[in-house]
């Protein structure tokens, strides 16, 4: 076992708060941390590899898995499912990497409930403001107007849940929040919890205390 447990790094946001930056820029920071790779039962598009883009399943397949606990958070959308599944993860944690989850506010709150919970890091990002959340959105240049109303709409339900995460960060200016966000990961992994080999070390303590007061 490695000398520190490894982190489920959550991290939610609305669209356009600027959470995908952030993501890369802690992958920079730190190449070990890894994407959690989802599993689903859509057909792969062109180009998508199984194993590396997503875990492709069949929906018997996944639903077993549902059933079996295998899987950290699963929803149905549009049609299809869509998971995390537990094995990887798990393995990961016990060699001490941290795995990085792009996941919405039900995503988190089914990992936080589940038998990793206490292994997770939560964290969500808010725009400095609505105006500019809608000028980000308008920038891009990707959708239509209508479109755009229903991110907002979408980005509103996500915002509501923001008390439900372990970390808040108001991402008015990236390289402040990008800085904040390195702290809070580097505080968690010395957490308590997240080192295993404390118990031996303070063992090993008692023992060389007890042999020089005997």
């Amino acid at each position: 076992m490695s000398d520190r447990r490894g982190l489920l790094i959550i991290l939610s946001s609305p669209s356009g708060a600027g959470k995908s930056t952030l993501s890369r820029r802690l992958r920079d920071w730190d190449p070990t941390i890894s994407f959690s790779v989802s599993a689903t039962t859509r057909t792969p598009r062109d180009g998508e590899i199984d194993g590396q883009d997503y875990h492709f399943l069949s929906e018997t397949q996944f639903k077993r898995d549902v059933a079996a606990g295998e899987m950290l958070e699963h929803a149905h959308v549009f049609g299809n499912f869509y998971g995390s599944p537990k094995g990887p993860v798990q393995a990961a944690i016990e060699a001490g990497r941290d795995v990085l989850f792009d996941i919405d506010w039900q995503g988190a709150q089914q990992i936080q409930n589940s038998a990793l919970g206490p292994h997770t890091l939560s964290i969500f990002i808010l725009p400095p403001s609505i105006a500019e959340l809608h000028r980000r959105l308008e920038s891009r240049g990707q959708d239509s107007a209508e479109v755009i109303a229903r991110r907002m709409q979408k980005s509103w339900d996500e915002i509501s849940h923001w008390a439900e995460y372990d970390y808040v960060l108001v991402n008015d200016d990236l390289e402040t929040t990008d800085a904040r966000l390195k702290t809070i990961l580097s505080a968690a992994r010395l957490k308590r919890l997240q080192q295993p080999g404390l118990n031996a070390h303070v063992q090993s303590l008692q023992a060389e205390f007890e042999e020089r007061t005997s």
